[in-house]
Order: structure tokens, then C-alpha cells, then sequence
């Protein structure tokens, strides 16, 4: 892990770097990030110049292979291939399925993605993944992608994490969240682990809840057709749904203070942003939040609200 007389000269709050988000909806919000991303290439002045997107993240509506929110993602995979490699942004595929048996490798769709991904050469796809098996499957039948170890693994022990990292397989590693404020374990890091660290900053579940895992295993049965009830949220405020500013005060929320003054200067880079199942208005808000200038946000609101195209709910 490193000495920590390294460490602290790796600290460097002069000369911190670029943060990376990695933002949610690759197919779930296809026209919203048709009208973003002009605008995003067009007035990069609305942005911090210390913040870039490193990629979007998503899968389609019906994906087996998928282990995000069900019934979300109906874009036509070719446009929205097509809008990535026109704004050189990196398209990863989430399949973080928990539950996947040998029987469902085969899924003619899901391989059909990604030979359609795998094809690309104009920027670099990632495929985040859970399952073992299915990233064997994938190294064996394919050899263009980058993999991303998902956080629906629910690994709380940091322990368990920096193994994780260790793993040559995965060019990141999402930690569960709860691991965000370990600040003196992550302090001590190598560098190469934590170009390989990518945090989950506005979770909004009880950070004491202890049937995360649960939650997501229910979600991967819905992806694979079986039917089950809803897994009810039994932790605090989890009857009431998402909300952001409860999500600020979660003890492992990462905000835009956190990223510029703690991890930037740590030799952290990576934040992925959730939300694939919220809309298409809070994303926005997150994006206003996390990237935009607070002088230029109502610009941006404007720009985005104002179209008649775009249905924000």
C-alpha cells in the first residue's frame, strides 16, 4: 500500500488534477444528453475547467444481462453509439447482473451490444460487471473492452476493497459507498490504486441499511424476467424515494468541496454520479450541481428546459 511519507508527498493541492464524472443514462437518457452535450462542447465556459465527463453509463430497457433499475432505456443502441463517438465521450455498458447462470451467457441481445460496442474504435467501451463468470465470458469472446468492478457487489470491507483493486482484471473499482469517508485506508493508497478508485458520491440510502445486497439482487431477478415483488426499503426515509438534499446529508456524500479540496488533492480522479431511474430533471440538477459554474447554471436550465423536445418529469 505504500509508505506514507510517499503518500503525503503525493499530496499536492496546487496542482490537483482533473475530476472525471461518470454520469448515469447511456440509453435511459439518450435526448437528454443529445441536448447536453452541444451544449457542454459549445459553452465549456458554463464548466469548471477542472471537471470532465469520463464517461456515461447505462443499459437497455430489457437487458438480461443488466443489474440497474428495470424498465428504463429505450434508446436505438447504434444512435446512441453514434452521439458517444461524436463527442469522444466512453460508453460503458452496465451489466452488474448478480444472479447470472451459465444458461444465460448465451443471451443473443446482450451479445449482440456488445459485439455492436466491441466494433467502436473512436472511443474505448466499458462494461461494469458483478459476476465472475460473466467476466470470463467476456475476456474469452471479446478483447476491446475495459472492465469496471460495480459497487452492487456491496463490499464494505476494506479489505475486501483494496483486493478488488489489486485485481489486474478491472481498470476500476466502485466501492460501496459507506467506504467513501475511510479517509486514513484510502490516504494511504498507492498511486495506482486510486487512478483506479471511482467513488459513488450522492447515494441517498441509509448509510446504517443492511440489506443493500438485498436490493440489488432484487433488482437482478426483474432483469432476468423472474417474477417477485418490489424489495421494500426498510432503512430510514427509504419509503420516501430518492432525494438529493437528503443525499447531501448522508455521512458519505462526496460534494464539490469534498472533490476539490480532499480527493482531488489525495490523487482521487473518478466520481461516478447516480441516478439511472430518477429523470431526467434530476440529472440535471446533479449536473448543475457537480459541473456547472454557479454563475452559468440558470444558462444551462434555460437551455435545457426550454426545448420542446425534451420531456423532464
Amino acid at each position: 500500500m505504500g509508505d506514507a511519507n510517499d503518500n503525503k508527498n503525493n499530496l499536492d493541492t496546487k496542482n490537483s488534477g482533473v475530476a472525471y464524472f461518470h454520469l448515469p443514462g447511456l440509453f435511459e437518457f439518450y435526448d437528454f444528453y443529445s441536448l447536453f452535450l452541444p451544449l457542454f462542447e459549445k459553452h465549456r465556459e458554463y464548466f469548471y475547467d477542472w471537471c470532465e465527463i469520463g464517461s456515461i453509463y447505462g443499459s437497455p430497457a430489457d437487458c438480461l444481462w443488466g443489474g440497474g433499475r428495470v424498465g428504463f432505456g429505450y434508446a436505438d443502441s447504434d444512435d446512441v453509439l453514434l452521439l458517444m463517438k461524436k463527442y469522444g465521450i466512453s460508453p460503458r455498458l452496465t451489466f452488474s447482473n448478480l444472479l447470472l447462470e451459465e444458461e444465460h451467457l448465451s443471451d443473443r441481445k446482450c451479445n449482440r451490444l456488445c459485439r455492436l460496442f466491441e466494433g467502436n474504435r473512436e472511443v474505448k467501451t466499458g462494461i461494469i460487471v458483478a459476476s465472475d463468470m460473466l467476466l470470463d465470458y467476456l475476456k474469452s469472446n471479446y478483447t476491446d473492452f475495459y472492465f469496471v468492478s460495480s459497487t452492487t457487489k456491496v463490499i464494505t470491507d476494506f479489505d475486501g476493497f483494496l483486493k478488488e483493486l489489486e485485481r489486474e482484471d478491472y481498470s476500476y473499482v466502485v466501492p460501496d459507498f459507506r467506504l467513501n469517508k475511510s479517509m486514513d485506508k484510502l490516504y494511504m493508497l498507492s498511486l495506482e490504486h486510486k487512478d483506479k478508485v471511482e467513488f459513488l458520491c450522492n447515494e441517498c440510502c441509509d448509510i446504517s441499511c443492511s440489506f443493500r445486497r438485498a436490493c440489488y439482487e432484487n433488482v437482478s431477478r426483474k432483469n432476468l424476467g423472474i417474477d417477485c415483488e418490489d424489495h421494500i426499503c426498510s432503512g430510514k426515509n427509504g419509503a420516501d424515494g430518492y432525494r438529493f438534499s437528503r443525499a447531501m446529508e448522508n455521512p458519505s456524500f462526496i460534494g464539490i468541496e469534498d472533490i476539490k479540496n480532499t480527493y482531488l488533492p489525495m490523487g482521487f480522479k473518478n466520481f461516478k454520479i447516480e441516478g439511472r431511474g430518477l429523470g431526467s430533471a434530476l440529472l440535471l440538477e446533479f449536473i448543475l450541481y457537480y459541473m456547472t459554474k454557479p454563475e452559468y447554471q440558470l444558462k444551462v436550465r434555460e437551455e435545457i428546459y426550454l426545448d420542446s423536445q425534451l420531456d423532464l418529469f
